[in-house]
């Protein structure tokens, strides 16, 4: 007999607009990141679920937290704790005990759901049992698995190929992404967009032309060893809290952190590492050596200003800075760069900057004097206009020094979720090269279709033009993730078929296609022993191309679940019928045998079922960092020369970046605290400097209307609280996905058509129904200097 277990939770209204700020926090982490930690994982998944799945997280023959794509150590014996804050919350998420029953959704009607928010619906629990909504229907149903199914295989067989789009998020493994793919390949598409199109595809549209290879070039042990390492457009503090900890060593060894970021975040001023006594009751180490507050979208100014520096410096000392031997044998178009980078307008650089010609002298200063440099970024960088053009321009200061194939030097650009860079790694990927798809058309004996498909803003664009007839999403809330959200939810409600395969109820659920699934899975944390051969486990990628292990332990809360390798596979089955080449059920069955496919395909992967089983899994290969070798077409890696280019707001505007809080990861939300920006209790706020708020004729927490303008057209969100915050002058950040209806479907990055969430101009407007609501805020002094660490 099926068993449901867990409990059903009612939260009623939660109130999301009590909205108190307090000072910003100058540290991360310590003992008050030890007591959230617990008590989250406690209120959700109660104790026995809490302490078992925290023992195993990011262990050997463990689970990989669900949460960021930070590597552990694969030289030598890890940490007891080697989780963080924010991936216990993530764990938590996973491992809740409460549950949304066929009962649950009786309850709800989309015209209620409706006017939920993200934060209510995640909260309700995991979803027990396959459900259905027709056209016209306003409940969510029960379905049987079967029927489910034999109602997608309808659906699909009823289009074109072409008019299917298949969503991946980066929860997903790789297995499940290798079978995914195929499936989609198997039908006829290169319809693959994922979330990589949303964060880190600027990253890999610079480097693959540049150095060879869209990943980064460095170990954790680099990390540890480099003299230098820029952190640049990130928020380690939150995004990826272990990352401190080898901040901190790589400056226990000497070596120098330099944040280049518009807010100053607490993660980046000060650490108080959890493991240690200090940590937990001092008063923390000092992360950063500098702190370069920068305008929004002036990154690829400051990077030419310092290739200027460093050129000087060199031609005033020969030999001192540029590595020569490296540039004339393994690079190409140096000369280019050099006359390019010979003359620098300092005006215009401190302009788009916002920093001092002095403040960019001193930083040049020690990247000159480091002989082991690392840059690291993240969505800072990669989600503007110019975001490929700043990325090659960072690739150019690496090279300029010869800063790849060495210990301690590299590039690390840091993807967001766990396996965001496996799934692409294994195939999931709109434009695939020409040798993968002969590999995959020589495994299986199928025909895989050679023109590139959709990526997500394009699927997005044909969707709401009603070019989609099947939307399956694998994962993910695409719904909130993507970019002008108002067409995002008109592409969706225009789709004959929306099919989601997820753990808990969220906004993709809501704005649904004409007919809509809803397919509940396996987390990561769940035991998978449904199958011949008895449990089994599957395979991530972190960000530094170590393949390992994950496997679940923790009862299912329902019996209904199926894993995600098991539901790939019985989509195909009924897509593509029993005739069809590939042996979907004995990869359903046995995940070695996915792996043993992956093998001949992957490159690099081969010997897969052997390598992943030891005690660290494996390295991937990185010409790079382990020849110095680069892969490109002439085998050399390449300067370029770009125009200078930044973001101008039109009078009266200001520049608005997107962030996550402290209490979320994407569009997960845990609670509704930023704590270390010393916001609580909401999230419809817009920081911005006491200047410019004065400036634009508003007073600290005035409500607002936000106004977007891109190509003459404008977009409103409602109700934004105004938050004095000491941000750089003319920038202002809000968070996402809140503020993605402020992007146009238009604005991305050129080359690599991510989403502008880092590059939206925008004015305020008095809210229609103003209120102070002053019962609804703590005062406070903002103070306009960054805090020295």
């Amino acid at each position: 007999m099926s068993k449901v277990r867990g409990r059903r939770v009612e939260f009623g209204d939660i109130d999301e607009t009590t909205l108190q700020v307090g000072e910003p926090k100058g540290s991360a982490a310590g003992l008050k990141a030890v007591k959230v930690s617990f008590e989250r994982g406690l209120e959700q998944g109660g104790v026995s679920r809490t302490l078992r799945s925290m023992y195993r997280v990011n262990q050997p023959g463990g689970v990989d937290c669900p949460g960021c794509a930070w590597p552990e150590s694969t030289t030598g014996d890890r940490k007891k704790v080697e989780f963080c804050e924010n991936g216990v919350k993530a764990l938590a998420e996973e491992n809740t005990q409460r549950i949304v029953t066929p009962e649950w959704w009786a309850q709800h009607p989309i015209s209620e759901l409706e006017t939920r928010t993200e934060y209510w619906l995640g909260q309700s629990g995991r979803i027990t049992e396959p459900m259905i909504i027709h056209e016209g229907e306003d409940h969510y149903s029960p379905i049987s698995w079967g029927a489910a199914f034999d109602l997608i295989g309808e659906h699909v067989r009823a289009t074109d190929p072409d008019r299917c789009a298949f969503y991946t998020s980066g929860r997903t493994a790789n297995e499940t992404a290798f079978m995914y793919q195929l499936l989609a390949r198997s039908l006829g598409t290169n319809n693959l967009p994922d979330c990589s199109n949303m964060c880190h595809e600027s990253s890999g549209t610079a480097m693959t032309p540049t150095i060879g290879i869209g990943k980064g070039t460095v170990s954790l042990e680099d990390i540890e060893q480099a003299e230098l390492i820029f952190v640049v457009g990130q928020n380690p503090g939150t995004n990826h809290p272990r990352m401190l900890g080898s901040l901190a060593e790589c400056r226990k060894n000497g070596g120098k952190v330099i944040a280049v970021n518009p807010l100053p975040e607490a993660g980046l001023l000060k650490f108080k590492d959890p493991q240690t006594p200090k940590g937990l009751m001092g008063g923390g180490e000092r992360i950063s050596d500098e702190y370069l507050q920068i305008r929004v979208g002036g990154d690829q100014a400051l990077f030419q200003a310092l290739g200027h520096l460093l050129l000087k410096e060199e031609e005033a000392n020969p030999g001192s800075v540029v590595d020569s031997v490296f540039i004339e044998s393994s690079t190409k178009n140096f000369e280019a760069y050099r006359e390019a980078r010979t003359h620098l307008d300092w005006e215009e650089t401190e302009r788009a900057t916002g920093l001092t010609r002095a403040q960019i002298e001193d930083t040049a200063a020690t990247l000159a004097a480091s002989k082991a440099t690392i840059f690291c970024w993240a969505l800072g960088i990669t989600q503007q206009p110019h975001s490929v053009d700043t990325i090659k321009e960072i690739v150019n200061l690496l090279l300029l020094q010869g800063n790849f194939g060495k210990p301690g030097a590299g590039a690390c650009p840091v993807r967001g979720h766990s396996n965001v860079q496996g799934d692409r790694t294994f195939g999931i990927w709109e434009k695939p090269t020409e040798g993968f798809l002969n590999r995959l058309d020589a495994e299986f004996g199928i025909t895989s279709p050679r023109p590139h498909g959709h990526d997500s803003t394009n699927t997005m664009k044909a969707m709401a033009e009603g070019e989609v007839d099947v939307f399956v999403s694998l994962g993910g809330n695409l719904a909130m993730a993507n970019s002008d959200t108002a067409l995002m939810a008109q592409g969706l409600k225009r789709t004959g078929l929306t099919v989601h395969i997820s753990t808990k109820p969220n906004r993709s659920h809501v704005m649904h296609g004409k007919t809509s699934l809803i397919l509940p899975t396996l987390g990561r944390t769940d035991r998978d022993d449904k199958h011949p051969g008895g449990a089994q486990f599957l395979s991530v990628e972190n960000s530094m191309s170590v393949i390992s292990s994950t496997q679940g332990r923790l009862e299912p809360v329902s019996d209904h679940l199926l894993a995600e390798p098991v539901i790939v596979a019985r989509m195909a089955q009924a897509i593509l019928g029993a005739d069809h080449p590939v042996d979907w059920q004995a990869m359903a069955e046995d995940y070695d045998v996915i792996r043993d496919h992956c093998s001949r395909v992957v490159l690099g992967t081969e010997n897969f079922n052997k390598r992943v089983r030891d005690k660290f899994g494996f390295v991937l290969p990185n010409p790079p960092r382990d020849h110095r070798a680069f892969a490109t077409e002439d085998g050399l890696a390449h300067f370029t020369v770009r125009d200078l280019e930044y973001l101008m707001p039109p009078p009266g505007h200001l520049v608005l970046q997107t962030m996550r809080s402290h209490d979320q990861y994407n569009t997960t939300f845990y609670g509704l605290d930023d704590r270390y920006r010393g916001i609580s209790g909401g999230r419809r706020v817009i920081l911005i400097h006491p200047q410019d708020l004065q400036a634009a004729g508003f007073a600290d927490r005035d409500l607002v209307d936000v106004v977007s303008v891109f190509r003459n057209e404008e977009r409103r969100a409602e109700r934004f609280r105004l938050v004095a915050y000491p941000t750089v002058r003319g920038c202002a950040a809000a968070y996402y996905p809140e503020a993605n209806a402020l992007v146009h479907r238009d604005l991305v990055a050129r080359e690599s058509n991510t989403p502008g969430f880092k590059a939206i101009f925008i004015r305020f407007e008095p809210c229609a129904a103003e209120t102070r609501e002053e019962e609804h805020h703590v005062e406070r002094d903002v103070g306009l200097e960054l805090a020295t660490p």
